[in-house]
């Protein structure tokens, strides 16, 4: 079973990779469009290949997060080994390299919200930062009037986070 879903996984980064480079240029939005984003980075337009890690993330075996992207990838030895969307939180943690210092596998997110696989690597403002996923599989916007630090993400990629994130492993976050 690990094996087809793995190949399938495959196939759609593979399609996913092939639509994204056949993008009419009128079309394309550069990505770094969020209200964050420096003038400089926007003016680099999108990356050629947007599921591919992102450059200067460093090497070895890592998480690495886009703040602009809203996008992790999973880095094993010298490959990638999975990469997916995500839901950032309210308050984000700068760019920089960190552990992931705590793990919980079920509990109550900030928000109220049911979460498992919870994957922590730092705080900000009193406010722990990490990765998670809702119990219910939503994967809604934060209320902006909260101070949340859960950065959700679907739960097949909660699981492959799971297993992948152990504690001391190596997260970089990129703008």
């Amino acid at each position: 079973m690990a094996g087809l879903t793995a190949a399938a996984l495959a196939v759609v980064a593979f399609l996913a990779y092939q639509a994204s480079a056949n993008v009419p240029a009128n079309l394309e939005k550069p990505a770094a469009s969020s209200p964050k984003a420096r003038p400089s980075e926007a003016a680099k337009g999108p990356r050629k290949d947007p599921l591919a890690v992102p450059v200067g993330s460093g090497k070895g075996v890592r998480v690495v997060y886009s703040l602009g992207e809203r996008r992790v990838w999973l880095v094993g030895a010298g490959q990638l080994t999975q990469t997916f969307t995500v839901m950032p939180s309210t308050i984000s943690p700068r760019p920089g390299t960190y552990e992931v210092r705590s793990r919980s596998g079920r509990i109550q997110g900030s928000d109220g919200v049911d979460i498992e696989h919870v994957v922590r690597f730092t705080t900000v403002d009193d406010v722990s930062i990490g990765f998670s996923a809702a119990v219910d599989g939503t994967l809604e916007s934060p209320d902006p009037e909260r101070k949340t630090g859960g950065v959700r993400m679907k739960r097949a990629d909660g699981d492959a986070m799971w297993t992948f994130a152990t504690i001391g492993s190596k997260v970089v976050v990129v703008p």
